[in-house]
């Protein structure tokens, strides 16, 4: 069924389209397909200079996208820095055909059920549309090769394919990438071993959680792995691109010689019927998620550890879902990685009161180091006005002020704006794509692996 339905009075194309000398004249518009996940809707939260306020959706009619709507209308009528997103839609089966042969906008943001991604992402591709797409792009080693070919076609058609990742923007990683770059402080990065690996993440999330202040509703897809992606293909593509982008800056990584798995393994979260239904408002499994049920619990194989190796450094790698945070805590992040003079830790535990705090702990923790540490520390200043160090237990603290700890919500718009300067100005890294395939190349590959070794 059409609900409303607008039209532009130009035509909005990629920079590729852009004249010499027209580029204060971008501007861009959005699609949004098949918005199944609520991190759609957070690209919207913001408003940006370089896009249109009408926006083009396609989608089956349903639940998803109506949450999805619910979330704009949010946005639209926040008291503060309230959004004036226009809404076109087109609620019908035949969704992706009307987009492709439309084209209204000339990106289309695509976040939702993961099973059907990556053709999205290579059907939009193939029509000459920009792509912002949510993690994970594919979620399994078959469709792999399928993303391969959407980023040829990419290359081909002169339109970008860029994944949302927004975790290069949280401060603490922000801040351990800058360290990790400064060999007074850092060293270099050990290569470790399989028993202790030189970088090693856990992630936590969770299935009940707040989104912009309400209880997140979760489509029952969600919890059907073969939909949304088991922990090692979804929340792990943020831990490995962290890896890639934080400790391996500015390399070009090939994933046919630089990644080697050497385990995996993956386990479930269990889930009665009412915590079930508290996150999806529906009163039983569905169908499709009755083989996962056993004992009256519902297994969502949403765990997953990686252990590889990139370009000789030993990583490890947890990713992991609970059903509901502790009093306060809300999803964490755990880092540590091992240079020749110092590790840098990442910590939100309690004694964090669950706030990502970034540690310094030297091998050598002498005053030759303190002092090499305090003069290195100027550097960081210069980018990071505000940062200080406080003596801890094993080493240093680093101390960072509140205007820089945005919420992960805010991350969106940042990977938005990002993804639009690429558009405009034609100045995406060269890295960005190769370093793209092999993140997605580690995660599919581990979860194979570990679905063919099983305990």
């Amino acid at each position: 069924m059409k609900i409303r339905y607008g039209y532009f009075m130009a035509a909005l194309l990629g920079i590729s389209c852009q004249p010499p000398g027209k580029k204060n004249d971008f501007k861009v518009g959005l699609v949004i397909l098949d918005p199944g996940h609520f991190h759609a809707a957070l690209v919207q939260k913001s408003t940006y200079t370089d896009v249109d306020s009408n926006v083009y959706v396609y989608a089956p009619k349903g639940p998803d996208v109506q949450l999805y709507l619910d979330k704009i209308n949010a946005y639209n009528s926040a008291a503060q820095k309230p959004t004036n997103w226009n809404e076109h839609l087109y609620l019908a089966d035949d969704f992706l055909e009307k987009m492709l042969s439309e084209k209204k906008g000339s990106i289309v943001v695509i976040a939702g059920n993961n099973n059907n991604k990556t053709a999205y992402i290579k059907k939009s591709i193939d029509a000459g549309l920009n792509v912002l797409a949510d993690k994970p792009m594919v979620i399994d080693a078959e469709h792999f090769e399928q993303l391969q070919a959407a980023f040829a076609s990419a290359t081909t058609r002169k339109v970008l394919l860029y994944d949302i990742m927004t975790e290069r923007f949280e401060i603490t990683n922000l801040l351990q990438k800058e360290f990790a770059q400064i060999p007074e402080i850092f060293g270099v990065l050990e290569k470790g071993t399989s028993e202790n690996p030189a970088i090693q993440m856990e992630s936590v999330h969770y299935f009940y959680k707040f989104v912009s202040g309400n209880i997140l509703t979760r489509p029952s897809w969600f919890m059907d792995v073969s939909q949304q992606g088991e922990a090692i293909a979804d929340v792990a593509t943020h831990l490995v691109d962290l890896v890639q982008w934080g400790y391996f800056p500015g390399k070009t990584i090939d994933y046919r010689k630089d990644i080697q798995i050497n385990s995996a393994r993956r386990w479930s979260t269990d889930m009665t019927l009412s915590q079930f239904a508290a996150i999806t408002k529906q009163t039983a499994f569905p169908a499709y998620l009755q083989e996962n049920v056993h004992d009256s619990l519902l297994q969502v194989f949403a765990n997953g550890e990686i252990n590889y190796q990139l370009m000789g450094t030993h990583i490890k790698l947890i990713a992991k879902w609970d059903y509901k945070e502790n009093e306060g805590s809300g999803d964490t992040h755990n880092t540590l990685v091992r240079g020749t003079k110092a590790n840098l830790i990442i910590r939100q535990g309690a004694a964090q009161n669950y706030k990502p705090t970034l540690y310094i702990e030297p091998a050598d923790n002498n005053t030759v180091y303190e002092e090499n540490l305090r003069q290195q520390l100027k550097k960081v200043q210069l980018s990071y006005p505000g940062v200080e160090l406080k003596k801890a237990d094993k080493g240093w603290e680093v101390i960072i002020p509140e205007k820089y700890k945005e919420g992960h919500e805010a991350h969106f718009a940042r990977v938005t704006e990002n993804f639009l300067g690429y558009l405009k100005n034609g100045n995406m890294p060269s890295w960005e794509i190769p370093n793209m395939l092999a993140k997605y190349y580690t995660t599919t590959q581990a979860l194979q692996w570990a679905k063919k070794n099983k305990d």
